[in-house]
């Protein structure tokens, strides 16, 4: 079995290990520039199985309509799934009227005087966004009307001529849950792994921990959304499902609201804590699922993790990986692209502590390293 995973980077990286671990021939390759492209890539490695590990955006529709149209090789996810997950304006649409998903309030505007009128009808603050998932890039809080000009260029220039306004919703928690979507005898099968925590602030590191403590109302409820825009996208492999927490919630009277906010049908930093955390890491089952194997979700350990861009300095890195890795249960990821801190511990608040440490440990002897020049 030879796999094919497109896009390069860390998170390709352990895909293809995972793939490898299960003895398949996998090799990861830079994105194709174009459908010939791609249909060169194919022939030079003749894969059965080919493997998405970038955003649509990033591959371009002609690459996506070329993968639709193999017929020779199966494609991971579906070239539909690839397109809706990343078209925000298609997905939201779908998840609100179509599933009937609880969403923050949203509109989408084709011009500054279309965003305006949109601000003047919603009212002030309202978050604005690029219509094309974009992972956050482009993002910014509309809060005065005299902004709306730079707002709207924000986006636009993050990907896309539309944008997408959403109402400020007041957020106790951001959580992810990993879904796997995989085919049994009597048909598609859906495991959930637990709830994720993140939270990034002012352009910071990534943080995550898992487990996030949900209600037993809120768990079933995020994991309803979660099988129901999975089912949508259809297909195997794993799914990231993006959900908040309303602030207002009430758990002793029931009424906490979870809200969907995206899905990526590719891998995300996100799941690098599962490293730790589970049995299976989000690549594992990523591969398993897309392969037909077994999988289970099981979580051996509360685990905490910081995702942040590398230091330019390496060797500095280098000299203080003993500090960082002498913190109790600890790991990191270290390449060209990320810097990832790990840690796990008997529970979730330990667990952060001891990835914040890591983390400062690697980012304190490359600054002072930085200021000594």
């Amino acid at each position: 079995m030879t796999v094919l995973v497109l896009g390069t980077g860390e998170l390709s990286s352990e895909l293809v290990q995972s793939f490898q671990r299960l003895g398949t021939w996998s090799t990861a390759v830079p994105v194709p520039t174009g459908a010939a492209a791609l249909r060169a890539v194919i022939d030079r490695h003749t894969p059965q199985l080919v493997v998405v590990q970038c955003p649509a955006a990033d591959l371009g529709a002609d690459v996506v309509a070329a993968l639709a149209a193999l017929d020779d090789v199966a494609v991971f996810p579906t070239p539909g799934a690839l397109r809706l997950a990343s078209d925000r304006e298609a997905l939201r649409t779908l998840a609100a009227d179509e599933l009937g998903l609880p969403t923050a309030p949203f509109w989408f505007a084709g011009s500054v005087d279309e965003l305006t009128a949109v601000a003047e009808h919603a009212g002030l603050p309202l978050t604005v966004t690029p219509a094309a998932n974009t992972d956050g890039a482009g993002r910014s809080v509309l809060s005065r009307l005299e902004d709306v000009d730079v707002a709207w260029h924000r986006a636009v220039a993050a990907g896309g001529d539309r944008v997408m306004a959403e109402a400020a919703v007041d957020v106790a928690a951001e959580f992810t849950v990993l879904t796997v979507r995989t085919q049994g005898p009597a048909g598609p099968v859906v495991q959930f792994c637990e709830p994720i925590g993140h939270r990034r602030e002012n352009g910071g590191p990534l943080e995550l921990w898992q487990p996030h403590q949900l209600s037993d109302s809120a768990l079933d409820a995020a994991r309803s959304i979660a099988a129901r825009i999975a089912g949508k996208l259809g297909g195997t492999g794993l799914f990231t499902v993006d959900l908040l927490l309303g602030a207002d919630a009430d758990p002793a009277a029931g009424a906490e609201e979870v809200y969907f906010a995206t899905v990526h049908s590719v891998l995300t930093g996100a799941g690098f804590v599962t490293t730790r955390s589970q049995r299976l890491s989000q690549f594992d089952l990523h591969a398993r699922a897309i392969l037909g194997l077994p999988v289970d979700t099981i979580m051996i350990s509360p685990a905490a993790g910081e995702v942040s861009r590398p230091s330019a300095d390496k060797a500095a890195v280098s000299r203080a990986l003993p500090d960082a890795l002498a913190v109790a249960e600890s790991d990191v990821r270290l390449s060209g692209e990320v810097c990832v801190a790990l840690a796990t511990a008997p529970d979730v608040v330990r667990a952060r502590d001891r990835a914040h440490q890591v983390a400062a440990a690697l980012n304190q002897t490359a600054a002072i390293n930085q200021a000594g020049k």
